[in-house]
């Protein structure tokens, strides 16, 4: 099976996961919840608090810097169901970003190399394709990539 050509149509891997349709004036963010009973933050939002059973969250946009908690790599095309994604598979890592303050976000990262990998590092949200529908619309996701802003100035200071 081929890959179609990609059109120029974009659309979310799901709708409400992060800011859509991406911009220039600002940058894109996870959509999430916050409890106004308890305070939990949760991602995806959630229509109800997993502490207190509150129906009460409040939408909250989450940051879009953290650093790199933990993380590994997947060498292998999982299986399908669940996984739709192309035919040809190309390594990747999986990571928990911590958002300050907020909680931890499970995510692909853009850097498959773990040489390239260290835990505590400064990482930015992006969107990345996920695959072309047949249609040559392209389904793009969140993922986060090492941030090159965080890692200059932090070779300035040394």
């Amino acid at each position: 099976m081929t890959t179609p050509a990609v059109t120029g149509a974009q659309q979310p891997v799901a709708e409400g996961l992060f800011t859509w349709p991406p911009a220039a004036d600002r940058p894109t963010r996870l959509i999430g919840s916050e409890c106004t009973g308890c305070g939990l933050v949760s991602f995806p939002a959630a229509p109800d608090c997993v502490r207190c059973a509150s129906a009460e969250p409040e939408e909250r946009l989450l940051a879009d810097r953290g650093t790199l908690w933990t993380y590994t790599t997947q060498d292998f095309r999982p299986p399908s169901p669940p996984y739709d994604g192309p035919e040809t598979f190309e390594p990747y890592a999986v990571g928990y970003i911590e958002l300050p303050g907020e909680l931890l976000v499970e995510a692909r990262l853009t850097e498959p190399d773990p040489d390239r990998l260290r835990i505590g590092q400064a990482m930015r949200l992006t969107l990345v394709p996920y695959t072309v529908r047949d249609d040559g619309t392209e389904v793009v996701t969140f993922a986060f990539a090492p941030d090159e802003e965080s890692v200059e100035s932090e070779e300035e200071t040394a």
